[in-house]
């Protein structure tokens, strides 16, 4: 065998590794994301109706009939929105997004966090965690994707801009 065969032979067996690896973990997550969100209210999306921080006012529902809105949930003291709420901000430019604050203090409070990290996401503060219970949420983050007023996505924790993507498109 020629050193030149090796050297290719050495990348297709390379490229097929970095493969089944990526498939291994794109599976584990799907896994993860489906076990988790069986304890996340499914079928009919409940109602969310409210102002939000920046004085919008939201109806989900009604939102959601001419094109999906995804919903994410978040809050200002959870580590991993740290991560995932630069991509909200990036994909609500080409997407609904609704996203609702946890438990994260008053309007103020909120409006400045979102100052402060230059965010333009729109923000419904659930100061209280009655939407939150509403919508059986217990992680954070959590993205729900809802179409025509029917929840048709739902992951929790790190999720990419192309993950984003995907669930809307997909949904």
């Amino acid at each position: 065998m020629t050193e030149e065969n090796k050297s290719k032979k050495t990348w297709f067996s390379r490229i097929k590794s970095i493969a089944l690896y990526v498939f291994f973990a794109l599976a584990l997550g799907w896994g993860v994301d489906f076990w988790r969100a069986q304890s996340i209210v499914s079928g009919k999306a409940p109602e969310l109706i409210a102002t939000s921080v920046q004085g919008e006012n939201i109806d989900l529902i009604a939102m959601s009939q001419d094109k999906p809105v995804m919903v994410y949930f978040w809050a200002t003291w959870c580590s991993v929105c740290s991560f995932v709420s630069p991509s909200v901000d990036f994909v609500d430019n080409q997407m609904q997004v609704v996203s609702v604050a946890l438990n994260s203090g008053g309007n103020e409070r909120v409006a400045q966090y979102l100052s402060a990290k230059d965010y333009d996401f729109t923000v419904v503060n659930d100061e209280k965690g009655h939407i939150g219970k509403a919508w059986e949420i217990s992680l954070t983050p959590t993205i729900i994707v809802v179409d025509k007023g029917v929840i048709t996505s739902v992951t929790t924790g790190f999720t990419s801009p192309f993950g984003m993507w995907a669930r809307m498109l997909f949904s």
